[in-house]
């Protein structure tokens, strides 16, 4: 994995540079300079990096490539797109999405009663709102607010109960009506993990004859006017653009069929989201088989192909592709504290005056290890150990010989990987995925890499500096949740390797590339541990600046969101103190102070990481 596989996921956002990995935008600032800027102000913990630019550059990507079809395949009609604010409803993120996007007239989805709200108060006049999933008679008389307000909404039905609620809000307001879609229900399914959102068993959607049902309830209600766009959703992240073709022409002739029937004021076809990032950092497992030019060719070029053989008007395209537009703009920078195997290093050898001879063997071996010789030494070495473990058993050495033999074996391995690490043997590699380091880093997986707990979803995931040595050390990272669920394991197949370093005289930091899609809306407190800091980093020319500094919740904050009455917690804790006996009156005023900062810092671990 050459790199950590940057030219694989990073898009051309990052690069390494002189050991540390940068943004590959304007100054060009380092990560590892931003972060350390960032902990001069005693931040711990966990910390959200957003670079909105990232977003600008995926709106301004997905508005070109499909101009660029429809001007190459003469087609008719317009593109325009919504971003599904489920995938991150986050003020910052939002904020972004549309300022950003302000001039494309990018729009917003929202899916229930509260993100209509958000997408009422943040869309702007000339751009398109779409209400997807499941309403009740409130929710879509705010989207006949909505409407009255000036804004281009769309409300999407999921079934006839819905248009039959239509129907009745219309009947007795004097509210401007809506756009009405109309989801269907394709017998085509997608790809991947979220395949299930499409075919005949979706959650979502009409069936043929629920469509035709739909369009007779509209005439009948003198709404056919007001129905002017189809929808259909195959899945999020789309492995494979093959189901996605069949998905279009499927709903292409359903289009095609419904305006030969008399639906005049139909005009769009939304083909929802799915469109995939790459999250995989290893060449032989990429997450998708398609670019964006083929994703936007295809859907172009099938559409307007079955709109010219059926002599049919081609059709606004719409799309909610979120995950493809926010996904890379959020990068998640953790403190490693503790690697679990640095008991093993050589300041922990304590010899004694007369050690066994297998001892001093090893001792003699780990002094004049060179590359000539490192194989057959480590040999001598292994061999050596079994020995010893043997004496051990038989108790003919003690524990303090054990631990030095570990101790010289351990490094004798360590210096052989690195001696090698340019050609390494198959017997290395072995031994090399075999002597595992565990990194404890400060984080919580459940709160900020859900997906990686609930789906096995890998993120990129490298050092931000230290980038100038080779990383030999084959790496499980634990999280601080006391839960072993919390463990991103080594996989052989999709290997991390990371850099042999003292955390006590050095820090170390990880970041988690692609986290700006769902991580943070689905995050969970498990043990309490908050959503962490973030701050919006805006990058110019000469430099960059901080702002939108949120940090993490305290654990006052915490325990009041989920529904304590932090007052008389905190009443009880200082009562506890006060009553106490067994200090002095200055101790108790000690510990008074220190307990009140406790309360106000968040929950995770402030060691000097």
């Amino acid at each position: 994995m050459k790199n950590f596989g940057i030219d694989l996921w990073s898009n051309k956002n990052f690069l390494i540079e002189n050991g540390e990995i940068k943004l590959n935008y304007k100054s060009m600032p380092s990560l590892i300079e931003i972060i350390n800027e960032i902990r001069e102000k005693n931040v711990k913990g966990p910390t959200i990096l957003r670079f909105p630019h990232l977003i600008k550059k995926q709106i301004l990507t997905l508005y070109n490539y499909f101009e660029k079809a429809i001007n190459d395949n003469n087609y008719h009609g317009k593109f325009q797109a919504v971003f599904p604010l489920k995938v991150n409803q986050f003020p910052a993120v939002v904020e972004a999405i549309t300022i950003k996007g302000k001039e494309y007239n990018y729009g917003l989805e929202a899916g229930s009663k509260a993100e209509l709200i958000l997408a009422m108060a943040k869309t702007p006049k000339e751009a398109n709102i779409t209400v997807n999933g499941f309403k009740d008679e409130e929710m879509i008389t705010l989207g006949f607010i909505a409407a009255q307000s000036g804004h281009n909404i769309t409300i999407t039905i999921e079934g006839l109960n819905e248009l039959e609620t239509i129907i009745e809000v219309a009947k007795k307001s004097t509210l401007k009506v809506p756009n009405i879609g109309i989801r269907i229900r394709l017998h085509s399914a997608g790809s991947g993990v979220w395949a299930k959102s499409g075919g005949m068993d979706a959650k979502f959607g009409l069936t043929s004859t629920e469509i035709l049902e739909a369009i007779k309830l509209l005439k009948e209600a003198n709404l056919l006017e007001n129905f002017t766009m189809i929808h259909f959703h195959i899945g999020s992240q789309m492995s494979d653009i093959a189901p996605l073709k069949k998905a279009l022409r499927e709903a292409g002739h359903i289009y095609a069929e419904l305006k030969m029937m008399g639906a005049d004021a139909l005009k769009s076809i939304n083909i929802g989201g799915g469109l995939a990032v790459e999250y995989d950092q290893h060449e032989n497992s990429t997450a998708r088989n398609y670019s964006i030019d083929e994703f936007s060719s295809s859907v172009v070029f099938l559409l307007g192909d079955i709109m010219n053989n059926k002599g049919v008007e081609h059709p606004d395209i719409f799309t909610e592709s979120g995950r493809f537009i926010v996904a890379s703009h959020a990068v998640l920078v953790t403190p490693v504290l503790e690697l679990f195997s640095q008991d093993y290093q050589e300041k922990s050898l304590d010899f004694k005056e007369l050690n066994p001879p297998l001892v001093e063997e090893l001792r003699e071996l780990n002094q004049l290890l060179t590359n000539a010789n490192c194989i057959e030494y480590l040999h001598d070495a292994l061999d050596h150990m079994e020995s010893l473990f043997t004496l051990f058993d038989l108790g003919y050495i003690d524990l303090q010989d054990r631990s030095n033999a570990e101790i010289l074996v351990h490094n004798i391995i360590k210096k052989a990987l690195y001696l090698k690490s340019s050609n390494p043997t198959n017997e290395l590699e072995q031994l090399q995925n075999k002597l595992q380091e565990r990194y404890l880093i400060n984080a919580s997986i459940f709160q900020s890499l859900p997906d990686y707990w609930g789906l096995g979803q890998h993120f990129p995931v490298m050092p931000i500096h230290h980038l100038n040595t080779t990383p030999l050390r084959a790496a499980s990272l634990w999280d601080i949740t006391c839960d072993s669920d919390g463990e991103i394991e080594f996989n052989p197949e999709r290997p991390l390797y990371l850099h042999d370093i003292n955390i006590d005289e050095d820090d170390y930091f990880l970041a988690f590339f692609n986290v700006g899609a769902y991580q943070e809306t689905l995050g969970m407190q498990h043990n309490l541990f908050s959503h962490p800091n973030e701050y919006t980093i805006e990058i110019d020319d000469n430099g960059y600046k901080i702002t939108n500094e949120i940090e993490s919740n305290n654990i006052l904050d915490i325990l009041d969101d989920i529904g304590y009455n932090t007052e008389e917690i905190l009443n009880k804790l200082k009562s506890d103190i006060n009553n106490s006996t067994f200090i002095t009156e200055q101790e108790k005023f000690d510990t008074l102070s220190k307990l009140e900062i406790f309360l106000h810092q968040n929950g995770y671990l402030r060691t000097t990481n």
